[in-house]
């Protein structure tokens, strides 16, 4: 999901984290888009696999950008406020109010700039999966756990390397 058009209100860091939620749902949904969409070998020809792991892989940089861009912006937004209240503060020191509103602005920033952490682990569960072959054969994937050591493959070298190669530049 794109941010939304009209804007991010960065003021309200409930509100923040929330339209993060709603933007990270089509990670949160990964696994069921390529067990659902990318087909196994034996309905490979009733779907164009590659134009499918295309528009997958294109819908998740999107995704991935438009959030890094949200938080990038929220980030440089709270920065700028705090600045200027640090300003203020040096001039009036014995202004308690002003002191606690640059604390809780400093204490904003800093959970918006963990954000960017929490986005990063995000992505790379999107693009690292683990195989499971059923019954009948077919490859279902899931995602394990946030630990980089049993991660065994990416998504587009395991399911859609046939069928779609993303660009190098990426």
């Amino acid at each position: 999901m794109a941010a939304p058009s009209g804007g991010v209100n960065c003021e309200e860091f409930a509100e923040f984290q929330e339209l993060l939620k709603v933007m990270r749902t089509i990670d949160d949904r990964i696994v069921h888009e390529l067990n659902t969409t990318v087909p196994t070998a034996s309905f490979a020809g009733k779907i164009d696999a590659s134009q499918t792991c295309k528009q997958l892989y294109e819908s998740l940089m999107a995704a991935h950008a438009s959030r890094d861009r949200v938080i990038k912006n929220c980030i440089a937004q709270t920065s700028a406020v705090v600045k200027n209240l640090r300003e203020e503060r040096e001039k009036n020191l014995d202004d308690l109010t002003l002191l606690k509103q640059l604390r809780k602005e400093q204490t904003k920033l800093k959970w918006m700039q963990s954000e960017l952490n929490v986005e990063e682990v995000v992505n790379d569960r999107s693009w690292k999966l683990k195989k499971l072959n059923n019954r009948s054969g077919a490859a279902l994937y899931w995602l394990t756990p946030v630990i980089p050591a049993l991660w065994e493959a990416e998504v587009f070298n395991e399911r859609c390397r046939i069928h779609f190669k993303p660009p190098k530049n990426e």
